[in-house]
């Protein structure tokens, strides 16, 4: 309880800073249109995907596209000390984005987002939110992104998690991940160990 609270007192912060979090590159498994696996840490104990819209930006900075990421989270890691965050965050198979990459303006505020895992083929998660509750706006999270920084080919941006599974849930290797966002598909992914 005692590292939920100072989790929970280091990420307040965060949301209420002037700057936005952005995390630092992950990489991504799975081709579009096909499952693709995702990894959770061997030394990890609670492991949740995070469904986020995904921004692809061009080289100036503008927002070009859109499709689905799965940010994979180690929460055990993270929440021994947020400094551990790109532990937490980072590592082979902690991340997938698709089904396709879609040109030209991102869904809207009111697009839903939703998560379904299935573990031996029945739902043991759901839940949703939409596009207005992210905490930032689009175009300034790509600006934080490219603020002292340069992307010669551009970048992918998660935008964030408003789904999270609650702390009594954990991935096992087996289940399925599907994460849909409206006028982007839905991403299909199965976790590895």
């Amino acid at each position: 309880m005692e590292a939920e609270s100072r989790e929970a007192i280091f990420y307040d912060k965060v949301y209420k800073g002037r700057r936005a979090r952005n995390c630092s590159s992950k990489y991504r498994r799975g081709s579009p249109g096909a499952p693709g696996g995702v990894r959770v840490r061997a030394d990890s104990t609670w492991d949740v995907p995070e469904p986020e819209l995904t921004l692809a930006i061009n080289a100036q900075g503008r927002i070009i596209g859109a499709t689905i990421g799965n940010d994979m989270s180690s929460r055990s890691i993270e929440g021994e000390n947020p400094l551990y965050l790109p532990q937490a965050k980072v590592y082979r198979g902690s991340c997938a984005m698709g089904p396709a990459l879609i040109l030209g303006p991102p869904p809207g505020p009111e697009a839903a987002i939703r998560m379904e895992i299935y573990r031996a083929e029945a739902l043991a998660f759901a839940g949703d939110t939409s596009v207005s509750q992210l905490k930032r706006g689009l175009n300034e999270l790509a600006q934080w992104l490219y603020e002292e920084n340069e992307f010669p080919n551009g970048a992918y941006l998660m935008t964030g998690a408003g789904v999270v599974p609650d702390s009594d849930f954990t991935l096992q290797t087996g289940d399925e991940i599907r994460i849909s966002i409206e006028g982007l598909g839905t991403l299909i992914n199965t976790v590895e160990w």
